[in-house]
């Protein structure tokens, strides 16, 4: 089995808990609805990179497919030009990959399984023209404003636009120059004919398509005239042959109309039929992730990033996948954090100490141990006469076959500074004159003063080395109970490293509205320090992990430029990050 059959197996076995998603794709399995094969999709927007979010939905899409040997289109829905580009397109791909997910099916070109809304334009806009023939839609040409006033509100009827009882002839005359190009954007519109006295705002004749005259990405200038979500998202669904349609919660009410565009397909006999079985795509909604302390806003995370308060869509601190995956986060990790999070229909938020947590839990197991001292102060073993010693420790302590290193140690060592006291507050174990301390896996140290530079800063900590202590045990069986890390002045490697917290430092950053949401910046998200590694981590390459022993887990970034993941330890439990 190879790792991608691993993930897949993995994410079906993950998706086990009889949620209602998987509870209706069982029942319609049973009952002969699906044709043989269930089909889902993934369909984001090429506006930006995807985010934890995202991730959510995708482990959602993918999971139930492979749950039930089906497959997962990766659709790419390129209906609105004007902020989507290939860069996106392109890292949407990558980030999916990463998480541990393959599309697979047929698709709309050379790639199986890989659809872009925007290849189906030439049929929806067929499917448009059948509906102007049929008397099921009409060309608007009431200002955005204006139709707020015939739309009305949800407790009362809304009144007809002038041009809803218009004849067909004339709609579909004024829709094709709409596609020629002879009218401004906003100067008309297309809209589904269904019901303006509906309770469901969304089925007050909807636009379904507008003028934008805006270049696409991957079509140029064939089209400025271009369908809406509402009614391209069904069309694709049922050209695609998807049996179950997964969203978020707020694509419930706009469900009667996915519906009515299905309908409408049916009646033109569109929809696409599978061993003998008509498919008939349907939707529902489950609640998305919300994160505390975090946007996932698509338009505000573009924001940040085109203002300049992160650096760029990766940016660690960012909650899009690949800045996530800079700061050290694994596939496996957002995998479970997806299924703890659950998958319901009540909107709940979880606490990112709980991503923090699953990242720990696979590190933790999985992470070389190393030494990094990230504020260092100079050591100097007054005693020591001879050459420098190697050190061996091991790689990781939970894993055997991990095997050993060496690490060369002499006369002078860098050690973090919070590691000294020159009074010691009670119960402070580590280094403090007078007291002794192990020199991880090397020796026992005991201090005997220190040095100030003319500002009264500590600039050197002297003492001596118990000669008989060499792997850092007494020879005479005496208990010490401190225990520190260290690298080797001479052989030590200097470093940078990028100590990231949470972007925001208000549980909510929109609680006084998206327009007010960057005043809850945390303005010591990032810090920066630079210190020393141990020789081996010189040869670390981007996307390495490891444990920085009693420090935290950090992954490399660039060459000596390691970016913090988490810190060691955390209160945090799982079963506390959902409420």
């Amino acid at each position: 089995m190879n790792e991608k059959d691993e993930t897949s197996t993995a994410s079906a076995e993950s998706a086990t808990s009889r949620h209602f998603l998987r509870q209706w794709i069982e029942k319609d399995v049973a009952g002969g609805k699906t044709g043989g094969k269930v089909v889902t999709r993934f369909p984001p927007e090429p506006n930006g990179y995807i985010h934890i979010g995202h991730a959510k939905a995708v482990c959602v899409d993918f999971g139930m497919a492979a749950l039930f040997g089906g497959e997962c289109h990766l659709r790419l829905d390129d209906t609105n030009p004007a902020k989507e580009s290939d860069e996106f397109a392109e890292n949407i791909k990558r980030d999916i990959r990463w998480l541990g997910f393959e599309w697979s099916g047929e698709g709309d070109g050379a790639e199986p399984g890989f659809y872009n809304a925007s290849n189906m334009f030439g049929k929806m806009y067929g499917i448009a023209e059948k509906l102007i023939e049929a008397g099921q839609a009409y060309c608007c040409n009431l200002g955005q404003e204006e139709w707020k006033e015939y739309r009305g509100v949800p407790e009362k009827p809304g009144k007809p636009s002038p041009s809803r009882d218009t004849d067909p002839a004339r709609n579909l005359k004024i829709f094709r120059e709409m596609r020629a190009g002879k009218y401004a954007d906003g100067e008309w519109c297309l809209r589904a004919k269904i019901d303006m006295a509906s309770p469901n705002i969304h089925m007050r004749d909807p636009v379904i398509y507008r003028i934008r005259h805006a270049e696409h990405y991957h079509l140029g200038n064939e089209w400025c005239i271009y369908p809406m979500y509402d009614f391209a998202h069904p069309i694709e669904d049922a050209l695609e042959g998807v049996t179950h349609s997964m969203c978020t919660l707020e694509f419930e009410v706009h469900r009667p109309l996915y519906d009515w565009v299905v309908d409408r397909l049916d009646e033109m006999g569109l929809l696409v039929v599978r061993n003998g079985v008509k498919i008939r795509p349907q939707q529902r909604e489950f609640a998305r992730l919300n994160i505390t302390h975090t946007v996932m806003s698509k338009r505000l995370l573009r924001q940040l990033v085109e203002e300049g308060r992160v650096d760029g869509w990766d940016d660690p601190r960012m909650p899009t996948v690949c800045g996530m995956r800079r700061r050290g986060y694994t596939p496996g990790a957002i995998r479970e954090f997806c299924e703890r999070a659950g998958v319901s229909k009540v909107e709940s938020e979880s606490d990112p100490a709980l991503l923090e947590w699953c990242v720990r839990e696979e590190l933790n197991r999985t992470a070389a141990r190393r030494m990094a001292v990230v504020d260092p102060v100079k050591v100097v073993i007054e005693n020591w006469n001879g050459p420098a010693r190697d050190a061996e420790l091991p790689n990781n302590p939970l894993d055997e076959s991990a095997g050993t290193r060496k690490v060369r140690f002499g006369r002078e060592i860098w050690i973090d500074r919070s590691d000294f006291m020159e009074v010691p507050e009670k119960k402070f174990f580590r280094m403090a004159p007078g007291g002794e301390v192990r020199l991880r896996g090397a020796c026992i140290f005991k201090c005997t003063g220190c040095v100030k530079d003319d500002d009264g800063n500590i600039s050197e900590i002297r003492g001596t080395w118990d000669e008989n202590s060499w792997g850092g045990n007494a020879a005479d069986g005496r208990k010490v109970k401190g225990t520190i890390h260290w690298v080797d002045c001479e052989s030590g490697v200097k470093a940078e490293f990028r100590l990231y917290d949470r972007l925001f430092s208000d549980k909510d950053p929109l609680a006084d509205g998206p327009e007010n949401f960057l005043e809850h910046l945390n303005p010591d998200s990032l810090k920066t320090a630079y210190g020393y590694v141990e020789p081996s981590l010189a040869a670390a390459e981007p996307g390495e992990h490891f444990q920085f022993e009693r420090t935290g887990y950090f992954t490399c970034d660039s060459r000596l430029v390691f970016n913090r993941t988490v810190t060691l330890k955390d209160s945090f439990k799982p079963g506390e990050g959902n409420k």
